[in-house]
């Protein structure tokens, strides 16, 4: 209950970057967290939006002995609540220094290297279509050769959003499909469907063969 307390007032105070009016469902984040495979040894795992840590707790379910994981989140107050659960949380403590959180926008990430499997639970659909591509243009270049990168957007809510707003809302919308439909096109190589949450979403799951086929912030203005 004090999970479900403070996300509802973050996304009352914080709507844009909270998007949700409660954390991702046990089904949406298994199926972020699909990718996440006790199948090599120093895996590097990146969550981007973490919020309270429903997908975390997925993510850290899969995670082979010898990984990593970064937890990029910018609300404070949820970053807070990840390291308070990374004391208390026998789970989230088992990794120890394995686990680090940064209170930061994920453009502002500054580490090292590159992730073999990137998570995404940013509300893309909330923000402007200028920050949408600068997202997923930092996401893609944080990710190694091979890796995947998985996030999710809720089942037709552009085009509900669509029907009843005016026409800046609908080109902001129209350019936020383009940003995504850049990074999807000849790139996704599976989408879970997952009806038992609230609401309904789609997690796209894409991977790239070499940083050539990586696409750049102006490729879908």
């Amino acid at each position: 209950m004090r999970e479900h307390r403070l996300f509802w007032r973050e996304f009352r105070e914080n709507f844009t970057t909270t998007g949700a009016f409660l954390p991702s469902g046990k089904a949406l984040s298994r199926a972020l967290a699909r990718f996440v495979r006790n199948e090599k040894t120093g895996l590097r795992v990146l969550e981007v939006g973490p919020g309270t840590g429903s997908v975390t707790r997925q993510i850290v379910a899969r995670l082979p002995a010898t990984a990593t994981l970064d937890l990029v989140e910018a609300n404070p107050a949820f970053a807070d609540w990840l390291r308070q659960r990374q004391q208390d949380d026998p789970r989230l403590a088992a990794l120890g220094d394995r686990m680090t959180v940064h209170n930061c926008y994920v453009q502002e990430l500054a580490v090292g290297g590159k992730y073999d499997v990137i998570v995404s639970g940013l509300p893309l659909n909330n923000f402007a279509p200028d920050v949408v591509r600068s997202i997923l243009t930092t996401l893609t270049s944080h990710l190694a050769p091979g890796g995947t990168l998985s996030f999710f957007e809720y089942i037709a809510v552009r085009r509900l959003r669509a029907i009843v707003s005016g026409s800046q809302q609908r080109r902001r919308l129209r350019e936020i499909g383009e940003a995504i439909d850049n990074v999807l096109a000849g790139h996704e190589i599976a989408r879970d469907r997952v009806l038992q949450n609230a609401p309904p979403a789609w997690v796209h799951h894409v991977r790239f063969s070499d940083s050539v086929d990586k696409p750049h912030s102006g490729d879908a203005g």
